[in-house]
Formats: structure tokens, C-alpha cells, sequence
């Protein structure tokens, strides 16, 4: 009996220990595929003990043989350091290897390698070549990643329309949260399709649902604005926050506002405060601005108007205009700074220069 039938359950019951003592078996003989399988189970720890050293082992003996999947698999050890030290270029060569028999999982992972300079120089023409290949064998991130290509001219002409087209057949994979954030944004924009922001939202919603946080906070965006379903502060708010956790600035700076008009939440201007100064402190413009607000008037915080005049000076730095009027009437004024008729008379000219 083969130790494939212990694994896949044909006419009895399943048995991982059986199928790796027979898997052990037939690679003591030196059988390629039993060595590159008994590689997967201790990878997996199936049947026996995970050991990465002694997949790599057998990885690498099937390999020597010529064995593709072996190669393969060969190349993610050396690619992660498991089992073995890391090493990218001996990855790339084996990768190289699979890819020249036409193993596809090998191709997309050689288009990285050319994507990214694994362990060779940077060619993303080679790698929009392997993409392409994997891609027509039906390999979703292969077909992502080419999207990409098509999205950004990397490799290739931009073409928006076939971006749209592999974003489309790349999120028809169960899980493939990437490609419908992706296709989503072709749908709200109105990239290489008609603009759609029904079924842009409803990309959004599947994949703010499995995590992905940018998705959370484009679609929390949809619920403030009731741009493709029902206006909810309430969804918005619940979305900006679960967005927020990952630092995201411009989340912060959203979910700032929220607490400091009371959207969706109750009103705290003291949450308020806090957002505002992490935004702003991340170089969120906005954020700076609003910031000096609450120094002003009070909200959330003790005024402080030399608080104010510091991020009165970032605003004004990243071309706030507000900021850029305000921080001249400090000066004139003598809010948080002293008096400076100069430096107003300075300031007036350079912003009659950049008009």
C-alpha cells in the first residue's frame, strides 16, 4: 500500500505516523519523490517531530536528483533560513532551476526575486516575464503582482484596463484580500472600469472583513460620506478605530475628528487631542493644524500658545495655508513668540513670491 493512501484517506483511515514510516522507507531506497514528501511532513511536523534540519536534508538530497518540487521547496529554505542558513542567492539559483522546468510556484517566486533584487540585480522586466507565465497557469499572486506591473509601468507599458482585468481574476481566489483591496480602488476611481462605488464598497467590506486595514479605512471613509451604501457615523467611526490600531496617521487624524464633533461617538475632546498629537507628531499636516486649534481654544488640553506657534510652523512648512497666515499674525501679534515686525515684513514677501 502507498503511504499516499494513509495520507489521502483511500479506503482507510487516515494515518499521518503510518504514511511517514512508509515515506522513510522508500527514501532509505532512494525513491526522489518519497525523500522531497518525507521533506513535507518533517517541515509540517506530520507524523513525527517538525525538524527543520532534516526537511532540509531530504529537500536537498531529492533536489541534488534533479527532483523540481524538491528545488522548489529547496529554494524557500534557503529564501527563510529554515533549516539551513539564508541565502538568497542560492534561492534564486534553485528557483531558477524549478522555473526552467516549468514549475509555476517557482516562476512567481523568481519574479519576486527579480522584483525585489533577491539575491540578484533588480530586473523588472524579467520579473513582469515570470509573472506572466505563472499568471497564465492560473497563479493568483502571480496574476496580482502582474496587475501591479500593468498598474505602475513596471516592466511593461501601463495599461490601467488589464490591471483591472488580472485584479479582477486575482480576487476570485478564496483569501486573496490584496486584490480585492486593489480592485477596489480600480472601482472608486474609476481605474481601467467605469467608476462604481457600489461594488467598490462591497470589495471593501470583504476585505476589511478579513483584516486588511486599509480596506477598513477606505470603506469607514464610504459610511462617513455614504458613498456606495447608507451614510452610518456610527460603521464609520467602529471602522476608523480598528483601522487606527496600526498607526496609520491619517486613520488618527479621522478618528480625531470623530470624538472631537461627536460622529458616531461621543463627543471627547480630550481623545480628540490625543489623535491630533499623534498625527501631527507623524507629519500629518491636518493634524498639526487642528492641533494648534486645541492649544488655542482650550480643547482637550491647557492653552499654550507657544504649543501653538511650534505647529503653527510645521503646518506652515507643509504649505497649510491657514497655517501659513496664522503664523504671521503670531508674529505681529506676539502670540507664542515675540514680536517680530521683520520677520512679518520677511513673511509677507516670501508668500508674495510663491503666489
Amino acid at each position: 500500500m502507498r503511504p499516499t493512501h494513509y495520507l489521502l484517506q483511500y479506503g482507510i483511515t487516515k494515518n499521518e505516523e503510518k504514511a511517514f514510516e512508509l515515506y522513510s522507507k522508500a527514501a532509505e531506497a532512494g525513491h526522489l519523490n518519497a525523500q522531497c514528501d518525507l521533506a513535507i511532513f518533517y517541515a509540517n511536523g506530520w507524523g513525527t517531530a517538525k525538524n527543520s534540519g532534516k526537511a532540509f536534508e531530504f529537500y536537498s538530497k531529492a533536489a541534488e536528483a534533479g527532483n523540481t518540487n524538491a528545488q522548489y521547496n529547496l529554494a524557500l529554505c534557503y529564501a527563510n533560513g529554515w533549516g539551513t542558513t539564508k541565502n538568497e542567492e542560492k534561492a534564486f539559483e534553485l528557483y531558477s532551476k524549478a522555473t526552467e522546468a516549468g514549475h509555476v510556484n517557482a516562476q512567481y517566486n523568481l519574479g519576486l526575486c527579480y522584483t525585489n533584487g533577491w539575491g540578484t540585480t533588480k530586473n523588472v522586466e524579467k520579473a513582469f516575464e515570470l509573472y506572466s507565465k505563472a499568471g497564465e497557469a492560473g497563479e493568483t499572486e502571480a496574476q496580482f503582482n502582474l496587475a501591479i506591473c500593468y498598474a505602475n509601468e513596471l516592466g511593461t507599458t501601463k495599461n490601467l484596463v488589464k490591471a483591472f482585468e488580472l485584479y479582477s481574476k486575482a480576487a476570485e481566489a478564496p483569501g486573496n484580500i490584496n486584490a480585492q483591496y486593489n480592485l477596489a480602488l480600480c472601482y472608486a476611481n474609476g481605474s481601467g472600469t467605469t467608476k462604481n462605488l457600489e461594488k467598490a464598497f462591497e470589495l471593501y467590506s470583504k476585505a476589511a472583513e478579513a483584516g486588511n486595514l486599509n480596506a477598513q479605512y477606505k470603506l469607514a471613509i464610504f459610511y462617513a460620506n455614504g458613498w456606495g451604501a447608507a451614510k452610518n457615523d456610527e460603521k464609520a467611526f467602529e471602522l476608523y478605530s480598528k483601522a487606527s490600531e496600526a498607526g496609520n496617521i491619517n486613520v488618527q487624524y479621522n478618528l480625531a475628528l470623530c470624538y472631537a464633533n461627536g460622529s458616531g461617538t461621543t463627543k471627547n475632546l480630550e481623545k480628540a487631542f490625543k489623535l491630533y498629537s499623534k498625527a501631527a507628531e507623524a507629519g500629518n499636516t491636518k493634524a498639526q493644524y487642528n492641533l494648534v486649534l486645541c492649544y488655542e481654544n482650550r480643547w482637550g488640553t491647557m492653552k499654550n500658545e507657544e504649543k501653538a506657534f511650534e505647529f503653527y510652523s510645521k503646518a506652515k512648512k507643509a504649505g497649510h495655508t491657514n497655517a501659513q497666515l496664522n503664523h504671521g499674525n503670531c508674529y505681529f501679534n506676539g502670540r507664542g513668540i515675540t514680536k517680530n515686525q521683520e520677520k512679518v515684513f520677511e513673511l509677507q514677501k516670501q508668500q508674495k513670491r510663491e503666489v
